[in-house]
């Protein structure tokens, strides 16, 4: 329950919007127990609260398939204030919240391809089974930067949905890519994951272009909401998007990442 409102919730986050409310469709297998309904209930009533969103209808059904949810959510902005994908600008620079690749690896545990102790595996699944939606930055990102994106089909594909919607390209560091503790021991043992961390999705963290020059007050901004945030590199004039490695080498990462089609 959790999960399918915060993904959306990541979406409002990444237009600078603020939640207002969202519909929800439930198709239940026949025979849900009572029991797992209250439990969904509980942990949709606990993220209302937490993310001052209400459930403004929806429909719930019996199917003899498998179970499916839907969550459509609403948000509100000031009039024409919305942060969309295509004003990024060659000079901007790129910035992501908090850090990348966790869901990726996290989901990897879960396909058991990937096999960690505790407590970086208990970490890695946290992050892919209950995302943090960056509501709170996201507002206060709004009217401060060029362009806006959640990071749900991975950095990569992410960024290159940016720079189409803004005619740019991008240039961005494999170094500076914010990883978590858990992350970086994964890495050191296959150094392979690299492309996880770049083209996996389900990070659900911001990755936004900010004016060049001097980002003192984003820094602000981050240390007030309490969400990190890291500059991984600038956009460009040139199409297309360049990994570079310590020494600005271009880098080959396989994969690009999710794609919905």
């Amino acid at each position: 329950a959790r999960r399918a409102l915060r993904v959306n919730l990541s979406d409002l986050a990444a237009m600078g919007a603020r939640p207002l409310a969202y519909t929800l469709a439930a198709i239940l297998p026949r025979g849900t127990e009572d029991g797992w309904l209250a439990d969904f209930a509980a942990g949709l009533k606990d993220d209302q609260k937490t993310y001052g969103i209400a459930l403004a209808g929806g429909d719930t059904v019996a199917t003899d398939g498998p179970l499916s949810l839907s969550v459509t959510a609403f948000g509100t902005v000031p009039a024409g204030s919305a942060v969309t994908r295509s004003g990024a600008r060659p000079g901007d620079r790129l910035l992501v919240s908090g850090t990348l690749g966790d869901a990726a690896l996290g989901l990897r545990i879960v396909n058991e391809t990937l096999t960690l102790d505790d407590p970086a595996r208990a970490y890695l699944l946290s992050r892919y089974r209950l995302p943090q939606p960056r509501t709170g930055l996201g507002l206060r990102l709004a009217g401060r930067v060029h362009a806006m994106i959640d990071v749900s089909d991975g950095l990569l594909a992410d960024l290159g949905h940016v720079c189409v919607q803004s005619a740019v390209g991008a240039a961005i560091e494999a170094e500076k890519v914010p990883l978590s503790d858990a992350a970086r021991s994964a890495l050191a043992s296959d150094g392979t994951l690299l492309s996880d961390i770049l083209a996996g999705g389900d990070d659900y963290e911001l990755l936004f272009a900010a004016p060049g020059g001097d980002t003192s007050d984003i820094l602000t901004i981050s240390q007030e909401v309490g969400v990190p945030v890291t500059d991984i590199g600038e956009v460009t004039d040139t199409p297309g998007i360049q990994v570079l490695d310590r020494h600005g080498e271009r880098l080959e990462v396989g994969g690009t990442g999710y794609r919905h089609f």
